[in-house]
């Protein structure tokens, strides 16, 4: 089920982030934010505003796809720590966010919704961005054999 204006919902229309991963329950884009690279998003296809409106096996598979997503990531970015969040405070559309964090980043120890209480290096930024094509293929190579 589709909602007009939800801009989840339009995540297939033409300014859509192509997706590393998508199947007929979800798909998963890695975020295009220069701040925090290797920034991932499980996107529920249908419009579902809450987990509790999925049915058993959907929260299954939902749950260890964001599960495989944080792997994938942890592996190639090696954070200091991950951020795994289901907010939807703004878009009410089923979605979760998986964030590394580094204890250089411009919001550390604070929510990347926070205000930057530092300047990120650009070289580390730069460093961190060329995993990005490693990080692509992992989650595809993890979500592929699940």
């Amino acid at each position: 089920m589709q909602e007009e204006g939800c801009e989840l919902c339009a995540q297939g229309g033409p300014n859509a982030t192509p997706a590393v991963y998508a199947d007929d329950k979800l798909s998963v884009i890695i975020v295009d934010d220069a701040n925090y690279p290797g920034f991932c998003r499980v996107i529920w296809r249908d419009h579902v505003r809450e987990m509790s409106d999925l049915s058993r096996e959907d929260r299954l598979l939902l749950n260890e796809v964001v599960f495989h997503v944080e792997q994938a990531v942890r592996e190639t970015m090696a954070p200091t720590k991950m951020n795994v969040a289901s907010l939807g405070n703004v878009v009410p559309h089923l979605h979760w966010h998986i964030i590394p964090r580094y204890a250089d980043d411009a919001h550390f120890p604070a929510p990347v919704w926070a205000t930057a209480v530092r300047k990120s290096d650009e070289s580390v930024l730069e460093a961190r961005r060329a995993q990005l094509p490693h990080l692509q293929e992992a989650i595809a190579r993890r979500l592929q054999q699940s």
